[in-house]
């Protein structure tokens, strides 16, 4: 079980197939197919072990619990699917501790989406400042550890005051293990794997005596050596659960980390400075077939469409690939490109255009200083310069 959030929206490709099913404070919350599949796994998985597990909660915490009601007929797993909900609700708490701070902090909150392993909350993509990562790291874990005292706290409550009635046999168990969950997700939390909220706290501490890229950098091989231990554990264990953990942590810390290198190598160039000036366009009544020939005779894959002096749209292989090969000949530009492109003035900033082109799947973006097209970047462009700059 685990609790991360992203700011990089490729990594969210996972979070395909979510279904939204409310919203706390503007916040879309979302649940993921995968979570339908563990929630009953973690029911069958605690009914099946409630006598252990009840033996454990008596001796850790000191208190008699009467099995008769626990054990009889269907109740362990009906209290299985209790305890799962309640610890998937606690997760949820965690991910908004994370996102409200986060918003009073006047960064916008895409989502966050229960899955699987935990919680993703996902926000905007923005350089972080150290001083406001480090408490938005640490609400997390903090909330979570203040659910599990809260548990604990009711459970010796209404210990005391059911006495030996089995009911308080109930009340205790799911109490004594949804605290012990939460209190060890408070401590699991806070290992330094980066992007976990332990390795943000790692990388801004690391932050306040060198520069982002290279704390960030230091942060995320510590985050790889985690990935791999949980990796190496999950196969062990045959546990699916901490090899799709190791997974996440390992791809997370791989592509933040090249998310902050980029910010800073491209930290003072603007769109301007490497667009190319010449740009091909086409007409949105010129036929698909020219357009292909077109772009095997520039090696270009993509065309601004320009009607009347005005960009209307896009048209790229991609639009093309999604014609059957036969209706092509008869189609034209209008009939197939992406209306209403994505455009930049000349003093955007690179990083700003390579995060649009990430999060919405493109490969070139126009350039427009008021209504005039003046030129086009590519992701190619940008990744040149940072070769360049990486010498």
């Amino acid at each position: 079980m685990n609790h991360i959030y992203y700011s990089h929206k490729n990594i969210l490709l996972f979070m395909n197939g979510s279904l939204k099913i409310g919203t706390f404070s503007g916040i879309p919350i979302l649940i993921h197919w995968t979570f339908l599949i563990i929630i009953p796994l973690f029911t069958w998985i605690i009914g099946s072990q409630i006598l252990l597990t009840t033996d454990l909660i008596a001796s850790l915490y000191r208190v008699p619990i009467d099995t008769s009601l626990i054990t009889a007929g269907y109740m362990p797993y009906i209290l299985g699917a209790v305890v799962a909900l309640g610890l998937f609700a606690g997760v949820l708490l965690h991910e908004l501790a994370h996102s409200l701070h986060a918003k009073s902090k006047g960064l916008k909150i895409n989502s966050i989406t229960l899955l699987i392993f935990g919680g993703i909350s996902s926000m905007e993509e923005t350089s972080p400042d150290p001083k406001v990562e480090l408490p938005m790291a640490l609400v997390g874990p903090l909330s979570s550890l203040g659910v599990g005292i809260a548990c604990i706290a009711i459970m010796y409550l209404l210990s005391s005051s059911l006495g030996n009635a089995p009911v308080a046999g109930v009340f205790t168990f799911v109490f004594g293990y949804l605290g012990m969950l939460n209190i060890f997700l408070f401590g699991f939390n806070l290992l330094p794997a980066f992007p976990m909220d332990g390795g943000r706290v790692l990388r801004a501490f690391l932050a306040r005596s060198m520069p982002l890229n290279q704390a960030t950098h230091i942060a995320a091989n510590v985050g790889k050596a985690f990935a791999v231990i949980f990796g190496i554990l999950g196969i062990i264990l045959l546990n699916p659960i901490l090899i799709l953990i190791a997974f996440f942590i390992y791809i997370g810390a791989s592509q933040e980390s090249a998310a902050i290198q980029y910010s800073f190598l491209l930290r003072d160039v603007t769109v301007g400075d490497i667009m190319a000036r010449d740009v091909l366009t086409v007409g949105p009544t010129m036929p698909v077939r020219e357009v292909t020939d077109l772009m095997y005779t520039t090696k270009h894959l993509g065309f601004p469409v320009e009607e009347r002096g005005s960009v209307v749209g896009m048209v790229t292989l991609a639009d093309i690939h999604k014609i059957p090969a036969l209706d092509r000949e008869a189609m034209q530009v209008r009939d197939i490109m992406t209306r209403g492109a994505i455009v930049l003035p000349p003093g955007a900033p690179v990083i700003d255009a390579l995060r649009i082109m990430s999060g919405n799947n493109i490969g070139r973006i126009p350039v427009m200083d008021g209504d005039r097209l003046v030129g086009i970047v590519t992701r190619t462009d940008i990744m040149k310069v940072i070769e360049l700059r990486e010498m």
